[in-house]
């Protein structure tokens, strides 16, 4: 049956006899990605992903960074096999690319990098995928950044209105590649110009497009995350939804996933909740923990 029908059938249904769904309830592979500079201490999307079924969840996120080691095509469709076969979906691919740059050869060098990564996607079968503005790079390294909680100072000689300018340029110029690989790329609130709610919603509303809306990560706003998180909601095609267990490598946030929840369910959010794991504990117990917390919080259908 089509899904027209099916929904035309569900709003046609006065006895009340089906039931919406829940969300349903993924993890990134960045989720069992350690911080440790060991190579022994980082698993394998392989190993994530039998670890995820293990677990019970629905579906598995690929961070990027983790093919490091191979993005051939065989290898791309083993792990289609490997996730079919454990019962998961490939849900959605979370790559890292910066266009807040002067140099044009730059932004075109993260435009290319960002059209190869929606082809691995395509061949993945993955749906959408998480993209970034990139930010200015004037903090010394990322516990800097984070120190300043996110804020930096824009280049010299420039402002965030160039900054802007570049960004909504090179992700104009990724839309024919996201339309013809059938990649959703979300926008993620994911410091630099993306820092803001309204810096994320000022792009994705400029390039106006349908192959460009929003990633939300509920773990980067740092300051009254509920009214920022509001303001992505309308456009939100994929949620990350972090957890701190043993506290956070760089800070910790006491989310409120029930309030969470509730809010998406009023935007009518149907999709994908990928459990992004940042916290010291040992991910074999903090991990299902978060499994927990997220089917409770957005399990129920009222």
């Amino acid at each position: 049956m089509a899904g027209s029908a099916v929904r035309a059938e569900a709003a046609s249904d006065p006895a009340g006899t089906t039931t919406p769904r829940p969300n349903p309830i993924a993890i990134s592979t960045y989720s069992f990605w350690r911080f440790s500079e060991d190579p022994a201490d980082k698993l394998s999307i392989e190993q994530c992903i039998d670890e995820s079924a293990r677990m019970g969840f629905d579906a598995v996120e690929i961070l990027h960074i983790q093919m490091f080691d191979d993005e051939s095509p065989a290898r791309l469709q083993r792990l289609k096999r490997q996730a079919l076969i454990n019962g998961l979906d490939l849900c959605g691919f979370s790559t890292h690319q910066g266009f807040v740059s002067p140099d044009a050869d730059e932004r075109k060098k993260n435009i290319d990098h960002t059209i190869h990564c929606m082809q691995l996607a395509h061949e993945l079968g993955i749906p959408t995928m998480r993209v970034n503005t990139g930010r200015w790079g004037t903090s010394k390294d990322f516990d800097e950044l984070m120190a300043n909680r996110g804020i930096e100072p824009t280049l010299e000689g420039y402002t965030e209105e160039d900054g802007f300018g570049w960004v909504i340029d090179s992700m104009e110029k990724l839309m024919p590649a996201a339309e013809k690989y059938g990649v959703l790329l979300g926008l993620e609130n994911h410091w630099g110009l993306g820092r803001t709610a309204e810096g994320v919603m000022r792009i994705v509303d400029a390039v106006d497009s349908p192959w460009l809306q929003v990633t939300m990560d509920t773990g980067n706003f740092l300051e009254d995350p509920y009214d920022r998180l509001e303001i992505l909601a309308p456009k939100t095609v994929y949620v990350q939804a972090k957890t701190y267990y043993g506290d956070g490598v760089w800070y910790t946030l006491d989310l409120d996933y029930p309030r969470i929840a509730k809010l998406l369910k009023q935007h009518d959010y149907k999709g994908y909740i990928a459990l992004e794991f940042e916290g010291k504990e040992s991910w074999k117990v903090a991990i299902p923990k978060s499994l927990n917390l997220l089917r409770s919080a957005f399990g129920s259908v009222s």
